[in-house]
């Protein structure tokens, strides 16, 4: 008891790793051991960056598949086709912003579960395409539309579910749960490219043996509408999660005498030892004696935003987020938004053959890029993060991905099949052992909760409007100057991240909000002295 008194009453200055909202657990077990709270949690939140990856993945065979449906096996019209693979990324924007800030003014709960229902609505009219009766240019034009809305759905879901992860976390574990719930990722582009083969498979015998290629408009649509089910499978639970009571507290002055009754409202919600389907219920009635419609009210307007980054200290720690998530972007949605070359250089392109052999080999090459890099590297994120810490990884991610980056840049045509593939999937496993997941977790543990949503959703946008170029450059690019020297720019792109990354503070064990909470009361303590003065 006296030492948890010590605790609470110690200077946030001198113990910046000591929460005034959280409990600490008083067990052994490693951050990667999950509670069942956590794993409920992990499966509500966990679902849009499974939505976002698979979406991610199986844009390239749909636009392969589109390419025999409406143009005959003739490739798409290249800025049509660039739209379509951009217009998620064009919506993420959007959605990152608009939902980011909509989440610190209006509240978690006001706004979470909306940006899944516009997910599922996209998904629900892109597969409405009316390929029979509008011209091949006009039905990309309309599915580029809905994924532009999609993609409003999915960049919503960045700074949602980072900030109702992290406002619910353990600061002992919180890097490990959003780095588990980032995973998520890797799991939706295995089963991207698993559902395709599926999907190819049973329509094999109609496309294949009797040669009927337009069976493809039902292969796309079907892959497409999988997205559906676990969409569905969390929207109910999204809609009735409560709101957590370190936001609540947050929205209201935090004075340090009160820090001993913010600690016990928390435990009441974050207890050690939780009852299996009962936490999450108990957030709002334990979190503040004021009425939620009270505490909402006082909504964390742009103006306090503004005033708050407008000191430097506080503001290069946005320029950071901003500007490595932006650059790691540019590298990693660069390679995975064409893989189509990288497929190519392995053998797995589909190059020859029918239209449905061509598809499925692209479709098994995506198996192997998926196995072979994407998943273990978000995963040695989860078990190491926080031991190695956010700002280790993130460098040495950025740092390795360059070197594989060159490797590939200066032999791109001397490389065998083998030799490429090991370097891609390294290539791989450090951008997911590194920046990939690092960008998402820093501003979601950086940020105090009083502007974490809405610091969130600009680093996102930064990150996507990085994607946005890729996408719409790449294909330009390599025509004018070949694709080495492509990958020469995205070796830069990883240096000067590393680079920005020096902005950037250690975040393990790090409590923005105790922080927060002792410059407020520094400032106060300046103010009365200057009066007296």
């Amino acid at each position: 008891m006296a030492s948890t008194q010590a605790t609470s009453n110690a200077d946030p200055s001198l113990q910046p790793s000591r929460s005034a909202l959280e409990e600490y657990e008083r067990d052994s077990r490693p951050p990667f051991v999950l509670t069942l709270t956590e794993i409920k949690l992990l499966g509500i939140a966990g679902v849009g960056f499974f939505l976002d990856a698979y979406d991610l993945f199986i844009i390239n065979p749909v636009a392969t598949m589109l390419k025999y449906r409406l143009y005959g096996g003739e490739p798409l019209p290249a800025g049509l086709e660039g739209f379509l693979k951009a217009g998620a990324n064009i919506g993420s924007v959007i959605g990152q912003l608009s939902f980011g800030y909509a989440a610190d003014a209006f509240g978690r709960k006001a706004v979470y579960g909306k940006e899944l229902m516009l997910i599922i609505f996209a998904t629900i009219m892109s597969i409405t395409v009316p390929t029979g009766s509008l011209s091949p240019d006009n039905c990309l034009i309309y599915l580029t539309i809905f994924r532009i809305i999609l993609g409003v759905g999915v960049g919503g879901d960045y700074p949602m579910s980072s900030s109702i992860t992290s406002d619910r976390a353990n600061i002992r574990k919180r890097g490990t749960l959003l780095a588990y719930i980032f995973s998520n990722q890797g799991w939706g582009s295995l089963v991207g490219s698993l559902a395709t083969m599926i999907v190819l498979a049973a329509y094999k015998h109609s496309m294949d043996t009797n040669g009927d290629t337009n069976k493809v408009d039902g292969v796309w649509r079907i892959i497409i509408g999988i997205s559906l089910i676990p969409a569905f499978g969390t929207l109910y639970q999204r809609l009735t999660l409560p709101e957590s009571s370190r936001f609540l507290a947050s929205q209201k002055p935090v004075e340090l005498d009160d820090i001993e009754k913010l600690k016990k409202e928390q435990a009441a919600a974050e207890g050690s030892s939780p009852k299996p389907g009962s936490e999450l219920e108990k957030d709002v009635s334990s979190s503040s004696d004021e009425a939620p419609e009270e505490v909402l009210a006082k909504k964390a307007h742009i103006r306090e935003f503004i005033t708050y980054f407008s000191e430097w200290r506080h503001g290069k720690h946005l320029v950071g987020t901003c500007l490595c998530w932006f650059l790691l972007d540019i590298a990693f949605y660069g390679i995975n938004l064409n893989q189509n070359v990288v497929l190519q250089q392995i053998g797995f392109d589909g190059g020859s053959g029918s239209a449905w052999e061509r598809l499925f080999k692209v479709s098994t090459g995506g198996i192997i890029i998926t196995v072979l890099g994407f998943v273990p590297g978000y995963y040695v994120s989860v078990l190491t993060i926080e031991k190695l810490g956010r700002k280790w990884i993130q460098i040495q991610g950025f740092l390795m991905a360059a070197l594989f980056l060159g490797i590939l840049a200066g032999k791109f045509n001397e490389l065998s099949s083998a030799g490429f593939i090991v370097c891609f999937a390294f290539l791989q496993f450090f951008f997911n052992f590194g920046a990939n997941t690092t960008t998402y977790c820093y501003p979601a543990e950086l940020f105090p909760t009083r502007f974490r949503a809405f610091a969130h959703g600009i680093s996102a946008a930064s990150g996507k409007a990085g994607a946005i170029i890729s996408a719409l450059a790449f294909n330009s690019l390599t025509e004018d100057i070949g694709t080495p020297n492509v990958l020469w720019i995205f070796v830069g792109c990883c240096f000067a991240g590393a680079a920005f990354t020096l902005l950037l503070p250690e975040v393990r064990g790090r409590d923005p909000d105790a922080i927060l909470a002792n410059e407020l009361r520094e400032a106060k303590s300046a103010e009365r002295r200057n009066a007296a003065q």
